[in-house]
């Protein structure tokens, strides 16, 4: 009787004991299994780019921060010389996009750019421009040989490439003496925007993109065809990215055709 009893005894200790058992598994599993995903490590990119593409890469980089909120876009606009010569000696950029093939080229043939990832990817107009309330009777490129013109705003042609189209407008049109002679050199093209609308200068010649943003000028005249290379916007990844994955991947978006929607709404056209 005694060992039954005992026997008992055990056999409902060990019960007690499976029961506890079991319920802390069950706790260990259930914590486990709220634990939260790890969160992704915000990623930062630095895109060196053309002062033409100030606007619409802004909204492109909200539209893309949507998508992607782990990724930051950080942005660096400026004349494609001063990028390119920035780059060239060290300072961080993942991603370049420049107004003309002559920067990127010379970024290629340095060996800065990351293999197999330079494309061209928009296309551009350079255009006359006035202030909106001018008097003055500008109607062609040709007008700045003349009196009606005493002062012009260009991008300086070292390094702003629309100032590198602005000579080649003027060579053939053979009035590249003339207008040199007129000129008030910007760092950029939006410097030079920003003298016409002030009404400093009597024109300039800046992007048809540039002009749309702007109220306060009249666009008088495009350049004529043939007048000047072909405004190509190129794209890479540069070498020294250290976040080369998610560089490629906004490059790669660039090209998707709601994001074309977006430049063509600013006046670019895709390659």
């Amino acid at each position: 009787m005694k060992k039954q009893k005992f026997m008992m005894a055990l056999y409902a200790l060990f019960l007690l004991f499976t029961v506890l058992l079991a319920g802390c598994g069950n706790g260990t599993e259930k914590k486990e299994a709220a634990a939260p995903a790890p969160a992704k490590e915000k990623v930062e990119i630095f895109v060196s780019a053309a002062a033409s593409l100030t606007d619409v890469m802004k909204e492109i980089a909200e539209m893309y921060n949507k998508e992607n909120p782990n990724v930051k876009l950080t942005f660096s606009f400026g004349a494609s010389g001063a990028l390119q010569t920035a780059i060239e000696q060290g300072a961080p950029s993942d991603i370049f996009l420049s107004a003309a093939q002559k920067q990127m080229d010379a970024l290629d043939k340095g060996g800065l750019l990351a293999d197999g990832t330079k494309k061209n990817l928009l296309i551009n107009k350079v255009v006359l421009i006035t202030p909106k309330d001018s008097k003055a009777g500008i109607a062609d490129f040709k007008d700045i040989n003349t009196d009606k013109v005493k002062r012009i705003a260009l991008g300086e042609p070292k390094g702003v490439p629309v100032g590198q189209y602005s000579e080649e407008i003027f060579k053939s049109l053979n009035i590249l003496d003339e207008a040199k002679a007129k000129a008030a050199y910007g760092s950029d093209v939006r410097q030079v925007l920003t003298w016409v609308e002030s009404g400093e200068v009597d024109c300039g010649i800046v992007y048809a993109t540039d002009a749309a943003t702007s109220q306060k000028i009249t666009v008088v005249a495009e350049a004529p065809e043939g007048s000047h290379k072909p405004v190509i916007y190129p794209e890479a990844v540069l070498k020294s990215s250290k976040n080369m994955e998610q560089a490629k991947a906004f490059l790669d978006y660039l090209s998707k055709p709601e994001v074309g929607k977006v430049f063509e709404k600013y006046g670019f056209k895709l390659n």
